[in-house]
């Protein structure tokens, strides 16, 4: 064989190998107690340090909390939990308390709880991260951020189908945890649009609302009070040791809030960043 046609053979090879993707690697699965959904190669990547505060933090969400964590621990310990879907304003902290609560039980209960999170573009690669999952002695808890979905999105009927409605159905070490800010994850005029266009509009907008029906646990999270907002602000203060008088912290930090239009969680801890800033200490969690 010439070199000229070796060359030729290998220039080929090596297109081949990029139309091909990357190849499958293997996850570990005792790295780490969080993971990314990586389904291009068909991976579960470790997260060595998991952006998440401590349960103690979070606040003005009590009640969802509890349940939350109730569901959470009868899954870790064996027993029947259902999906959740927390749903409601935005910076509440919804996200926020999904990994707190994994956090503190996995602490309790041993390293046997993971954390995975699936992007919602991946959405249609759950199937094979199930497959994945399902051989594993650990138990999952899958997390989706803000999931929603659009018009012409077909991606919510794989969801549908992983979580209750295949014939194999969602595996017993598997639970669902999803965030949205609807809750019936779908936009209000998609909805109204099935029901003006539809030969059947109640049975158009059944389709489409019957995704959150899968979650056996709806959490809603609404705006918060000045007083839950004034008492995040200083459950912060507090936990990161910074230095300023109640009545001046609460003044700012309704200034604060004034500024950005409303009370949250998240405004919370942005005005919390801007006091640490101000009085050079670092927050670490």
């Amino acid at each position: 064989m010439t070199t000229a046609l070796l060359r030729e053979v290998s220039r080929l090879a090596d297109a081949l190998e990029r139309m091909a993707g990357p190849s499958s690697r293997s996850s570990d699965l005792s790295a780490s107690d969080c993971f990314i959904w990586k389904p291009e190669q068909n991976y579960l990547e470790s997260v060595k340090s998991p952006n998440r505060v401590s349960l103690s933090l979070i606040r003005g969400v009590d009640h969802v909390r509890d349940i939350l964590h109730e569901n959470t621990l009868r899954f870790a310990e064996g027993y029947p939990a259902n999906n959740a879907l927390l749903w409601g304003a935005r910076g509440m902290g919804k996200s926020s308390l999904v990994k707190a609560i994994h956090a503190d039980i996995s602490a309790t209960t041993g390293n046997r709880l993971k954390l995975v999170e699936i992007y919602r573009e991946d959405i249609g690669t759950l199937s094979a991260l199930l497959d994945i999952l399902k051989q594993s002695d650990c138990r999952f808890l899958l997390f989706s951020d803000d999931l929603s979905f659009d018009h012409d999105d077909a991606a919510y009927k794989s969801l549908k189908a992983a979580l209750d409605g295949g014939i194999e159905g969602r595996p017993e070490n598997v639970l669902l945890y999803a965030t949205s800010n609807r809750r019936h994850l779908m936009p209000r005029d998609m909805i109204e649009n099935e029901r003006s266009t539809a030969v059947n509009p109640s049975e158009a907008i059944e389709e489409k609302v019957s995704l959150s029906d899968r979650f056996g646990l709806w959490l809603g999270f609404h705006k918060c009070s000045q007083e839950d907002y004034l008492a995040m602000v200083d459950g912060y203060a507090r936990h990161f040791g910074l230095e300023s008088e109640q009545e001046t912290l609460h003044r700012e930090a309704l200034t604060w809030a004034t500024t950005r239009g409303g009370r949250s969680g998240r405004v919370a801890w942005q005005f919390i960043q801007d006091i640490a800033g101000r009085q050079r200490k670092h927050l670490r969690l």
